[in-house]
């Protein structure tokens, strides 16, 4: 097995806080794009759990999950399965996002045809975390219907209930975490489900200030969270550089946790086609 190391809690600058900015009181835990990497979210939890228990005094730690906890890696169903557990926990208060790729997956799950497009960005990888044979390249309408059986009748219900029940956003003082933006003009309120699940460059290349701190995952463009002013990057590629990042946030404080693969390659930009920000 893998050994995995934990990067030191790396608090931000203090020209990267926003004077004022808090939490209401509340310790919260933000964690990116899993994507199949059970090993990297259980590494990453073991360090989440050893610095709240020095920083909680006595408040109850709000863990968030960004999205996208299946596909592209190999382990979507211990994924889901950690999740299920970490609620079951009453000191912790888990909200859990939907993500782009369980919203393709359920669609998949309702209309095997329309939701075909899952299965060529990442969705082999969650049929075969379920031991579901993966359909044809040409496969046709029964071929998709039989996957999507198989995938019915080896989906733990609980399974099926935590993807039934993930949220759009969380709004917690002066932070909203979605999966993956908003869309800029438009307040928080009147957001489309379609923009905080799927929208990119629109939201990642503008300036800001938005209504809150966004928190989002979806986009990367590195193996570093990105921390700026107005919106924190949670996404940091875990399937292709091995590295799983959270942001803790306590009222002004914010820091970066992350776990590594120190089995993974180095990481290389250059390496990977134009679209590679693609979660």
């Amino acid at each position: 097995m893998a050994r995995f190391g934990i990067d030191k809690v790396r608090p931000t600058s203090t020209a990267d806080r926003r004077s004022g900015r808090g939490t209401a009181g509340e310790l919260v835990f933000a964690i990116g794009d899993i994507h199949g990497r059970y090993d990297l979210l259980k590494a990453l939890l073991h360090t989440f759990a050893e610095d709240y228990s020095t920083r909680a005094k006595g408040r109850r730690p709000m863990l968030i999950f960004c999205g996208d906890y299946i596909d592209r890696g190999p382990q979507s169903a211990a994924v889901l399965e950690a999740l299920i557990w970490l609620q079951r926990h009453a000191h912790l208060n888990v909200r859990l996002l939907m993500g782009n790729h369980e919203q393709a997956l359920l669609t998949f799950l309702e209309d095997p045809d329309a939701g075909r497009g899952w299965l060529e960005f990442g969705g082999l990888a969650t049929l075969a975390a379920y031991g579901v044979e993966a359909p044809r390249p040409d496969a046709g309408i029964v071929d998709l219907i039989r996957a999507r059986d198989d995938l019915l009748a080896r989906l733990p219900a609980s399974h099926l209930r935590l993807l039934d029940s993930l949220e759009l956003m969380v709004v917690v003082g002066d932070y909203a975490f979605v999966h993956a933006g908003i869309r800029p003009g438009k307040p928080l309120a009147a957001q489309e489900a379609r923009d905080l699940l799927g929208i990119r460059e629109a939201f990642t290349d503008a300036p800001g200030p938005f209504e809150k701190i966004i928190v989002h995952g979806h986009s990367w463009r590195s193996d570093t969270a990105e921390v700026l002013g107005h919106r924190v990057g949670l996404d940091t590629g875990a399937y292709a550089t091995g590295v799983l990042s959270a942001v803790r946030l306590d009222g002004g404080e914010v820091a970066i946790l992350t776990a590594r693969d120190p089995e993974a390659a180095p990481f290389n930009p250059w390496a990977m086609p134009p679209r590679h920000q693609a979660s």
